[in-house]
């Protein structure tokens, strides 16, 4: 008994939750990025002597089952601290029972801003620039179009409804003489496209704001382009430079849209490219974005973990977290979870996209740093009640 006490000591066990049958495009190389990262630490000596264990559940992107597993995790499998989340609706239900049962949360992929503002709390932590981050990354190419007439598309759940929301706020502050003309939020993995892009038309817009990803992009995309929506508008899209969205439209890909995404293969920052160099070596790949969150996800964990000296009391963790700075795989210097938000700084490319040897790429893209998108402080206290 004794031995086996002392064998369980030296692992400290997180619990990661996400809707990998759901999402599988970006959840298969997130699942890779999280590997290659918990691999490179335990090779490293783990912290402090301490090997890290992941403990993998699926929520098939339903909110009940991602707080049940979250209750397993903790009560059956003993896990120090639950982890992922994809889906904003999920990310929400583990944060609330992350503050209810006083566990910390780092939630890698969820973008809404309810989960480090409206409905923030202590015990969550969120690493992607969120949907307010990067819709104001987009609204600072989007006010520089002659475009006044916009019309916006997005699902019809929580990221698509902040999303747009952010993206008119800031947009008719920028640029207070543009009008929205119409709006269509489809649901989530159901979009009928070809209805979608008929009501879009019939608005006539000069723009277009899309927040579509995964299936319902490609099927937007394709009866966008077979009904000529595209032509003589400028579309501006969250997320559509991401490769898991981009690389499966093949040549059908849209050409000089706006976007936020991932540049994978030109991207030559010496961090970047050692962590892509790592990945392909290990998975016979190029990365993708799912898989630099991931990467970065373990990366924060373990930047904790030796600030702790690898104590997982969860106050203690919880007090590392706040201003905790890590490095990123793209190679771009630390970033901070800030104290007020518990939000990271980490930033996203902005670019357009365009075809290249058959398949859609970003191109003329830059580094969006997350710490110049995010509000000041006295404005988060108005966000966040317990901030």
């Amino acid at each position: 008994m004794p031995r086996i006490v002392h064998a369980q000591g030296d692992v400290i066990r997180i619990g990661e939750v996400n809707s990998y049958t759901s999402q599988p495009a970006f959840l298969a190389p997130y699942r890779n990025g999280w590997i290659l990262a918990i691999e490179q630490v335990n090779a490293g000596g783990g912290v402090n002597g301490r090997r890290l264990e992941t403990i993998f559940r699926d929520d098939a992107g339903r909110p009940e089952d991602a707080v049940r597993h979250a209750g397993e995790l903790i009560n059956s499998e003993r896990v120090a601290l639950l982890a992922g989340g994809f889906l904003s609706n999920v990310g929400l239900a583990l944060g609330d029972f992350a503050n209810q049962n006083k566990k910390l949360f780092v939630a890698s992929e969820p973008l809404t801003d309810a989960l480090v503002w409206a409905r923030g709390n202590r015990y969550t932590f969120r690493l992607r620039p969120s949907t307010y981050m990067q819709a104001a990354m987009l609204v600072e190419e989007a006010a520089k179009l002659p475009a006044r007439r916009w019309a916006t598309v997005a699902p019809n759940y929580e990221y698509g409804q902040s999303a747009v929301r952010w993206f008119k706020e800031l947009l008719t502050r920028a640029k207070p003489d543009v009008t929205f003309v119409g709006e269509q939020f489809p649901a989530l993995g159901r979009i009928d496209a070809g209805a979608t892009v008929q009501a879009l038309a019939s608005t006539t817009p000069d723009a277009i704001f899309n927040v579509t990803f995964g299936a319902d992009l490609t099927n937007f995309v394709r009866q966008g382009n077979t009904r000529g929506l595209f032509e003589r508008r400028r579309i501006v899209s969250m997320l559509t430079g991401e490769p898991e969205y981009l690389l499966p439209l093949g040549d059908e890909a849209p050409e000089n849209w706006i976007v936020t995404g991932y540049p994978w293969e030109d991207l030559n920052t010496p961090g970047h490219t050692a962590f892509r160099d790592a990945y392909r070596a290990r998975f016979n790949e190029a990365p993708r974005l799912g898989s630099v969150v991931a990467f970065d996800t373990v990366s924060a964990i373990a930047a904790m973990l030796r600030k702790t000296g690898a104590d997982t009391e969860t106050e203690k963790m919880v007090d590392a977290m706040r201003g905790l700075t890590f490095p990123t795989a793209f190679g771009t210097g630390d970033v901070t979870f800030r104290p007020i938000d518990h939000q990271s700084t980490l930033g996203a490319y902005v670019g357009r996209t365009a075809l290249r040897n058959g398949r859609g790429t970003m191109v003329d893209w830059r580094y969006a740093d997350g710490a110049a998108y995010l509000p000041a402080d006295d404005v988060v206290r108005t966000l966040r009640p317990q901030s």
